[in-house]
């Protein structure tokens, strides 16, 4: 990943260029003096060390030797970085004042003092504890000496940025080995989620297999064992040309993506690569790590470039962590929503329609409640809901800037020599429903809601289940309004997503995403309308944070991220301003005094794609559905097949009231063995009947759980299964 941030302030730089031009001559004499003779020897004494373990046979054994690229890399970096080194003597050291989180101040020197110094100023733990700083706010190498007066944080693992750091940081040590495994080309290795991935260029046939995972992790161990520390170095684009020549990767994103006359790459052990940091201050920092598993993908996701190598991992500071992790793992796995989908006959996928679901009657059933429920929660608040067409013609996405930006992600045709295109969301067609007529102020704000299909070309390798499809609905809604009424609009979206979210029994999270660098309208409209966004938060009560620069280009907005039952971040719903859209449609309406005026829309989704929202609710119930979700509500068993007609009687009157349930009539079944299939085929209640039930109109009822609630009459029983379905209950729990 490409840098801006210097190694060292700016104002040095043209010195610090003029320097290197005194220094060329004798600069292939000066030896790195930070880096010992040991880990300058490393491609020598390394190269025919074979790895032990795991693999076994050629699948744990290192290239014998190296690729030369390795020693090339090292030549340069050495000559720069002992360079570099020699300049910082020539810098003017002064004291400076650094300020600690509680206000409290100590004593340093500038380009000497690093933040561990700091760190082991205050304690010995706090410092072995530290993954990275932040100093005035930006993240900072532990080992990068201070520059000036300056505030400073020191963070851990429990922290977003610690983990995001210390997985970056495993990320190079899986680089590492992969070279040393494999040659290729290193592509992109950052972290993700939950720990990170490398993309690596072996050749067109060449791949990864699940065979080589030991023997990676074997080499990844070796590194850690060696406590490499990771060195930061900046250098000139022409430099990072000439290291990087045998790749044409870097090289692409070196002329292409780097902008500022230098950047920076990090080494650890034989790996230098491009990359903007930070990092932790040596390998021995992680303790533990794993190969989880690996994957085939495109150059930046471009089905017509490269095809890549991508190996994730995981790594943490503790044991205890990753025996955590590989619990949590195994759960996940028997919560997988595909896996349950097909046990439990909900949906499928099929080639012939890669990426687009085949909803069977059960899992229909869930599909159409959860979008009945949207409905009615639209009545309540005022939207009202539109039908648009499938497909456009380009010129709309061209009006609305999706063709410029967004056209390789659409599927696209031709129709009597006119290009149209399947429509991958909702809200330029609503611009046109707001524009066909004169528009009155006494109509705002107008909430427009649509369900329409929306298609969007996914790559197939991207395609994963429920939760990344070509083919899907959302709960989408697009409000358009005066300035004016933003604060209490968005108050009402947040009161929409909270009743939603409180019934599903997910936590949610509140981000504020302000102005970013690049954006377009004037600069007053966006601090108003930042100003009106938090007046809603603080309004609505609820906890939320600010993300500085990380609004999109055309407005703010409120990224809101969910939690599963496993604790799971998800992002489903959004919140967005959007002050282009009624420009680029040249929307208006006529305001009271007689002028026209430009509507704001706000882009809104709570459940966002229904089919990602029933992949994240099947993982988050584990296939247990709460009933009123349920595609299995109720099952009425009867006990010999004298009482199968009772029980088909039954079934008939709760199916009238638009209920879920099925009769076991199996006659070749025993009662037990019936009982104990509903039940794990998840109904909701068991319905036993016999001849004293039959006699009496009654049912006798338990859960899945085995919870035995007695016989009740069926009149009393349907009454009380509407009123949970009704409820919406999570616990099943009969009133």
């Amino acid at each position: 990943r490409s840098s801006s941030v210097p190694s060292f302030k700016l104002s040095y730089y043209n010195e610090y260029k003029s320097y290197l031009r005194t220094m060329s001559e004798v600069a292939d004499n000066i030896n790195n003096m930070s880096i010992s003779e040991k880990q300058k020897d490393i491609p020598q004494k390394k190269a025919a060390k074979k790895q032990k373990g795991g693999g076994g046979g050629n699948e744990s054994q290192e290239l014998n030797p190296w690729p030369a690229y390795i020693q090339d890399r090292i030549t340069i970096f050495d000559k720069l970085y002992g360079q570099y080194q020699e300049f910082l003597k020539t810098v003017d050291r002064k004291p400076i004042k650094i300020t600690l989180p509680d206000g409290n101040t100590v004593e340093g020197e500038s380009w000497t003092t690093t933040p561990y110094d700091v760190a082991s100023g205050i304690s010995a733990g706090l410092a072995n504890n530290s993954i990275i700083s932040k100093v005035n706010g930006d993240l900072w190498d532990l080992d990068r000496p201070l520059e000036s007066d300056c505030s400073i944080e020191l963070l851990n693992f429990d922290s977003d940025q610690g983990k995001e750091v210390y997985w970056h940081s495993t990320a190079h040590i899986l680089g590492e080995a992969m070279e040393r495994k494999y040659g290729g080309c290193l592509c992109y290795g950052p972290p993700i989620a939950e720990g990170f991935y490398y993309d690596i260029y072996l050749g067109a046939d060449a791949s990864v297999s699940e065979a080589d995972y030991n023997g990676l992790e074997s080499i990844m161990k070796s590194i850690v064992k060696e406590k490499q520390p990771f060195q930061r170095l900046e250098m000139t684009k022409a430099d990072l040309l000439e290291m990087f020549k045998y790749n044409k990767f870097k090289c692409r994103i070196i002329e292409n993506k780097i902008t500022t006359p230098t950047t920076t790459v990090y080494r650890c052990g034989p790996l230098i690569d491009l990359c903007r940091g930070p990092h932790v201050r040596n390998t021995g920092k992680i303790k533990t790590l794993k190969v989880v598993k690996n994957s085939s993908t495109y150059w930046e996701g471009k089905a017509d470039m490269e095809s890549l190598q991508r190996i994730y991992g995981i790594s943490f500071p503790d044991n205890k962590l990753m025996k955590e992790w590989k619990v949590f793992q195994e759960e996940a796995a028997k919560r997988d929503h595909r896996k349950i989908g097909l046990q439990q006959e909900l949906f499928f996928f099929h080639e012939l329609s890669a990426g687009s679901c085949f909803w069977l009657p059960r899992g229909a059933r869930i599909y159409n409640t959860l979008v009945q429920w949207i409905q009615e929660e639209y009545i309540k608040r005022g939207f009202s809901e539109v039908v648009t067409p499938n497909m456009y013609n380009t010129k709309l996405w061209e009006c609305s800037g999706h063709w410029q930006h967004y056209q390789d992600n659409m599927f696209s045709f031709d129709v009597e020599k006119e290009k149209y295109a399947l429509k991958p969301m909702n809200c330029p067609g609503h611009c046109l429903m707001f524009g066909h007529r004169p528009r009155s102020w006494r109509e705002l704000p107008l909430r427009l809601a649509d369900f329409g299909v929306l298609h969007r070309n996914e790559l197939s390798g991207a395609l994963s289940g429920l939760t990344r499809v070509r083919r899907f609905q959302q709960d989408d809604a697009h409000i358009f309004c005066t300035p004016d009424q933003i604060t209490e609009e968005i108050r009402g979206c947040l009161e929409f997503l909270n009743a939603v979210y409180s019934i599903i029994g997910f936590t949610y999270e509140l981000k504020l995403s302000t102005r970013p660098e690049k954006f377009l309208g004037e600069l007053s409209v966006w601090d108003e309308a930042e100003s009106k966004l938090k007046k809603a938060l603080d309004d609505f009560g609820a906890p939320w944070t600010v993300d500085p620069g990380d609004g999109a280009f055309y407005g703010p907005k409120i990224d809101i991220t969910i939690r599963d039952a496993l604790k799971r971040p998800h992002q489903c719903a959004t919140i967005q301003l959007d002050f282009q859209l009624p420009i680029r449609f040249d929307l208006v309406y006529n305001a009271p005094d007689g002028t026209e005026k430009r509507p704001v829309i706000i882009h809104r989704a709570i459940l966002g794609s229904v089919e990602r929202m029933t992949g994240i609710l099947t993982e988050n119930f584990g296939g247990k559905w709460p009933f009123w979700l349920s595609p299995r509500q109720v099952m009425v068993v009867p006990v010999m097949p004298m009482f199968n007609d009772y029980a088909v009687e039954i079934r008939n009157k709760l199916h009238s009231k638009n209920l879920a349930i099925d009769c076991d009539l199996d006659d070749g079944a025993t009662l037990n063995k019936k009982v104990r299939n509903a039940q794990l085929a998840q109904y909701n209640f068991i319905f036993v009947v016999g001849e004293k039930e039959r006699d009496a109109g009654t049912v006798n009822v338990r859960t899945r759980d085995n919870q035995v609630h007695g016989e009740i009459t069926v009149e009393a029983i349907t009454d009380k299964l509407l009123r949970l379905k009704n409820s919406k209950a999570n616990d099943d729990k009969l009133e």
